[in-house]
């Protein structure tokens, strides 16, 4: 034994050392470590620098982004859109002042109420009854009472004209021009007594040239309505026929008087009158009515007459007028001088019928 620790020594460079651990290695063994166990730990919160993707979970790759980034995605592209928006400038505000006031819808301004004229027809198809006399002298009565008064001829015959002193041969525009061209009725108004808007000789073929004319029956309603505001009463004396020319008439009126001479024959037409007037409210113009029948030529000294006033007050009752137009040579006087009754003999009893009319007239428009 002391040979082989000799041996020992001198291999050892003659120095003995006892053995340790830290000295001589182990060789290295492949040993499987032991699992160990491990308890979750939740992940600390990471802050996205801006720019950057957030860093995904280590060994996992991934291409949608976690929820709480689409989140904060959509905060940043609101507020992108709002602030947008603040900056856009509307279509109004590129333009100038002017314009701008022109775009922006104004607010409705309180239309003026205007006053329009009554429109009162004198109308009844048997001639000779004093519709001429009854137009013309009512309406001085009227315009005597402070109001605006315009008298229409329709009449071809032009009585109502050559009544204020104008000759229909030598009127140049008349009443056809308006019905059939179209022309403003204020070119050939008249001032007389009253307005007068004149006949001529070629009124006779105004209802033929106006057959072929769309809305025909309306051509008078349409060319009063440019002077309806100037007036307070329109007076239209009519033709003896319930032609075209008087269906203008009663559709562009609002009332209608009916002149009937104190005879039996002359109070058989009221009936034919009365349908006409039925269709032109049914058809054309529903807000006419019947103004008043006045009986006309009275002579309370004849007993037909007083019988054919009895007749109409009882077939009528209250639409017969109280007045009573009498007989009187002033009413075929006054025409030969082109005035009214009312100026050619001013205190004449003839003159007081029509006042009294007026009178009547305006009592029942107020009432």
């Amino acid at each position: 034994m002391r040979i082989l620790s000799r041996k020992n020594h001198d291999r050892n460079g003659g120095v003995m050392e006892e053995p340790t651990t830290e000295s001589q290695p182990v060789p290295a063994q492949t040993v499987a470590p032991a699992p160990l166990a491990q308890t979750p730990v939740a992940p600390a919160p990471v802050v996205d620098a801006p720019g950057q993707p957030p860093p995904g979970p280590t060994g996992a790759t991934t291409t949608e982004p976690a929820p709480a980034v689409e989140e904060e995605l959509a905060r940043v592209e609101e507020e992108a859109a709002a602030e947008q928006t603040e900056i856009r400038l509307k279509a109004a505000d590129l333009l100038g002042p002017d314009l701008r006031d022109k775009a922006r819808p104004k607010p409705a301004e309180r239309e003026v109420p205007v006053d329009l004229a009554e429109v009162i027809s004198f109308a009844n198809q048997k001639g000779g009854v004093a519709k001429t006399t009854s137009t013309l002298n009512l309406a001085v009565a009227l315009a005597e009472l402070g109001n605006r008064v315009l008298c229409l001829d329709l009449d071809p015959q032009g009585n109502l004209t050559m009544s204020q002193g104008i000759d229909p041969d030598r009127v140049e525009k008349s009443m056809y021009n308006v019905l059939v061209e179209d022309l403003p009725i204020t070119e050939i108004i008249v001032r007389r007594e009253i307005d007068i808007a004149p006949a001529s000789l070629d009124l006779a073929g105004a209802e033929i040239a106006m057959s072929t004319k769309i809305g025909r029956e309306r051509s008078l309603e349409k060319a009063l309505r440019e002077v309806q505001g100037d007036y307070d009463y329109i007076c239209i004396d009519t033709p003896p026929s319930l032609g075209l020319l008087t269906i203008n008439a009663l559709t562009a009126s609002n009332k209608v008087i009916i002149p009937v001479q104190c005879e039996y024959l002359s109070m058989r037409g009221l009936v034919q009158l009365q349908n006409t007037l039925t269709m032109i409210q049914e058809n054309l113009n529903p807000n006419v009515q019947i103004a008043g029948i006045l009986p006309t030529m009275y002579d309370s000294r004849t007993l037909h007459a007083r019988e054919a006033v009895a007749m109409l007050e009882e077939s009528f009752g209250e639409l017969v007028f109280k007045s009573r137009i009498r007989k009187a040579v002033k009413f075929a006087e006054a025409p030969v001088q082109g005035s009214s009754v009312l100026k050619y003999d001013t205190q004449s009893r003839a003159a007081s019928y029509y006042r009294n009319l007026a009178k009547e007239v305006l009592n029942d428009g107020s009432s």
